[in-house]
C-alpha cells in the first residue's frame, strides 16, 4: 500500500534527472503517471522503468511551450488514467548569459518554459479540479489535490549571469501564492520547491577547456561547472556534498503526500543548507 494509491500525477520534464526521479517517487507510493519530456526516447525510458516496477504510466513528448500543450497534457491524463490529483510542474532549462548579452529570445524562452507554461497547465486543469471538487464536496467526501511548482535558488538567494532564468523560476512562485490563495476552497494545496545545486545535466562537471551543453529547441545551450568550481561549492553546502535527483525528488514529494494536505503557499529549499552562492 502506498500513501499514493489511486491518484494520478503529471509531471513535465520527467524524462531525465529530477523530473525523472520525481515520477518513479510518485509511481513508487502508488500514483499513476502521466510523464511529459521535450524528447520521447527518455520519456519511454522513464514509461519502462514505472511499468517495470509494476506501477501505471502513459506519457506525451513536446515542449511544454508549444502552443495547445497544455491542454493536451491535462486532457491526456485525465482520459488516459482516469483523473488527475497532483501536478508537478517541472519543465525547464537554463540558458545564462549576463544582462547585457540577453537576447529577446533568451528572455522569452525563459519566461515561456517556467512562467507561463505552468500557467496555462493550471488553467488547462481548472475545469476538471471544480468539477470533481463540486461532486466530492455533494457526496461529503474530502479529497485534497496537489500542485508542486519548481523554482530554484536562483530566484531565491540569486544567481549572477542568470536573470531571465531567475526571473521565470521567481515567477513560479508567485504563481505559487497567488493559486494556493485561489484554489484553497477546492480543497487544492499549492507548493513550490527551489532546488539548489543538484546532480543532473545542467549541473554537470568539465574539465578545463570543454564545455558541456544540451541541445533544445534546435539550440545548444551551455551547461554544467568546471570541476575546480565545483569542488569550491561544495564548500558552500553545509552538508558537503551535491545533492542527488532522489533528494530532490523527495523534497517534491513532501508537498504530495497526504501529511502536507494543510500545508499551502509555501517554498521548499532543498539545496542541503546552501544559502548563497
Amino acid at each position: 500500500m502506498g500513501k499514493l494509491d489511486g491518484k494520478v500525477a503529471l509531471v513535465t520534464g520527467a524524462g531525465r534527472g529530477i523530473g525523472r526521479a520525481v515520477a518513479l517517487k510518485l509511481a513508487s507510493e502508488g500514483a499513476a503517471v502521466f510523464v511529459n519530456d521535450l524528447d520521447a526516447a527518455p520519456m519511454d525510458e522513464t514509461i519502462a522503468d514505472i511499468d517495470a516496477m509494476g506501477g501505471r504510466a502513459i506519457g506525451l513528448a513536446g515542449s511544454v511551450t508549444a502552443k495547445g500543450m497544455a491542454d493536451d497534457l491535462v486532457n491526456g491524463a485525465i482520459d488516459g488514467l482516469g483523473g488527475l490529483d497532483i501536478i508537478v510542474n517541472n519543465a525547464g532549462y537554463i540558458w545564462n548569459t549576463t544582462v547585457q548579452n540577453q537576447t529577446d529570445e533568451q528572455i522569452d524562452a525563459m519566461l515561456d518554459v517556467h512562467a507561463a507554461a505552468p500557467i496555462k497547465i493550471l488553467r488547462a486543469a481548472a475545469p476538471h479540479f471544480r468539477e470533481r471538487h463540486r461532486a466530492e464536496t455533494a457526496d461529503g467526501t474530502n479529497v485534497t489535490r496537489k500542485v508542486v511548482n519548481i523554482s530554484s535558488m536562483a530566484a531565491v538567494y540569486g544567481m549572477p549571469a542568470a536573470v531571465s532564468y531567475a526571473a521565470g523560476k521567481g515567477a513560479a512562485v508567485g504563481i505559487t501564492t497567488g493559486m494556493a490563495r485561489e484554489w484553497g476552497r477546492y480543497n487544492i494545496t499549492v507548493n513550490a520547491v527551489a532546488f539548489g545545486y543538484i546532480d543532473t545535466r545542467l549541473t554537470q562537471r568539465f574539465e578545463k577547456g570543454g564545455q558541456a551543453t544540451i541541445h533544445v529547441d534546435g539550440k545548444d545551450h551551455k551547461v554544467g561547472f568546471q570541476e575546480g568550481i565545483q569542488h569550491d561549492l561544495l564548500k558552500l553546502i553545509p552538508m558537503a556534498r551535491i545533492g542527488t535527483p532522489e533528494d530532490a525528488a523527495n523534497g517534491v514529494y513532501l508537498f504530495c503526500a497526504p501529511e502536507s494536505d494543510y500545508i499551502t503557499g509555501q517554498t521548499l529549499v532543498v539545496g542541503g543548507g546552501l544559502t548563497t552562492g
